[in-house]
């Protein structure tokens, strides 16, 4: 199964304190670990809220706020989208990493077969040509 794991935010990365030097050398050696282990497929820091936006959407009407984003709580300081075999084995993981005084949560990713018969052999023909696509982009 695929999850993302999404590292919420905190006042820090919300000012935009970057991570110490042993901090970036342990995130590099977990990183490390997870891709060793074939776990990681994707991760990534993101900036802070305040050099972010938020689109809303009602019907056909489009809605721009400019950060930053006030609850702290509901935002997210970066992510990684890991193969795993079941959510015991994300747990074990998040365990693992370097996080001190941190929040993370784990989501699973929907795949095609979750979407049950609303995926038809066509929208699924689509998905797969996207996909392919994508893997060519890398």
């Amino acid at each position: 199964m695929r999850v993302m794991v999404l590292v919420k935010a905190s006042s820090d990365s919300e000012a935009g304190v970057m991570p110490s030097e042993a901090l970036l050398a342990e995130m590099g050696q977990f990183n490390e670990e997870l891709a060793n282990a074939g776990v990681m497929l994707a991760g990534e820091g993101l900036h802070p809220s305040s050099k972010g936006v938020r689109v809303a959407c009602s019907g056909k009407a489009r809605t721009v706020t400019d950060g930053p984003f006030t609850e702290t709580k509901e935002l997210l300081a970066g992510f990684w989208i890991w193969q795993v075999q079941s959510m015991a084995e994300a747990i074990d993981w998040v365990k693992r990493s370097p996080f001190q005084d941190d929040e993370i949560e784990i989501r699973p990713i929907f795949e095609a077969d979750d979407f049950g018969e609303a995926l038809t052999p066509e929208l699924r023909e689509q998905e797969d040509r996207i996909r392919a696509e994508l893997e060519k982009g890398k």
